[in-house]
């Protein structure tokens, strides 16, 4: 494994261990709760979650073995399952040429894994204002994560998947920094956000 896809990985890792915990204070009576994404209910954005975790353990399916996910009485219990099924596919993965084909785009394991982080780590976000439990990202993820955000949310994505980026005071914080880049802060409450896939630029035809 290179040196850029370790630290992905790692990366990858803490955002996991971020949203595990966001996602504790999810309950079954919270699913109709409104989340920072427009027109999403918590329920939905757990759904998406699950869908997004599927796609970028696929990305590794065909180089390691992915084990199955066990049965599971939950939504929260689907995914922490399948958090563990996706760090476990990628610390295996040893690609010779590190790149991931999507489609017919090829693109590097890295960012796909850092990607992956940065997806993972601002919906767990958004799982934190839905509970109300409001966990602060981490400053050292949330400083890894920032020149991600900044490689693969582009122009073309504001509108369609991410609402404006937000200012920030001069002397905010990694958190803060993110997430306004992703159009994400305390306005969320009276400006909802759109929300998808922080999928990599090039995806949309954008230069990263």
């Amino acid at each position: 494994m290179s040196t850029a896809l370790e630290a992905a990985v790692e990366l990858l890792e803490r955002s996991l261990a971020y949203t595990r915990g966001t996602l504790a204070e999810v309950g079954p009576e919270l699913m109709d709760r409104s989340t920072p994404c427009v027109g999403w209910t918590l329920g939905h954005l757990l759904a998406h979650m699950e869908d997004a975790l599927d796609a970028f353990t696929e990305a590794a399916a065909g180089r390691v073995r992915v084990e199955a996910v066990p049965e599971t009485h939950t939504r929260v219990d689907a995914l922490r399952e399948k958090a563990c099924v996706l760090l476990g596919a990628w610390a295996a993965v040893h690609p010779p040429s590190e790149e991931v084909a999507i489609g017919d785009v090829g693109l590097e394991a890295p960012l796909l894994v850092a990607t992956a982080a940065l997806e993972i780590t601002v919906h767990g976000w958004d799982v934190g204002q839905a509970t109300g439990g409001r966990t602060r990202i981490p400053d050292d993820l949330a400083r890894g994560l920032l020149p991600v955000a900044h490689h693969v949310i582009g122009p073309l994505d504001r509108g369609p998947r991410f609402a404006c980026p937000r200012p920030v005071r001069p002397e905010a914080s990694y958190d803060e920094r993110l997430l306004a880049w992703t159009g994400r802060g305390a306005a969320h409450l009276t400006e909802p956000l759109r929300c998808n896939h922080a999928e990599p630029a090039s995806r949309e035809g954008v230069a990263p």
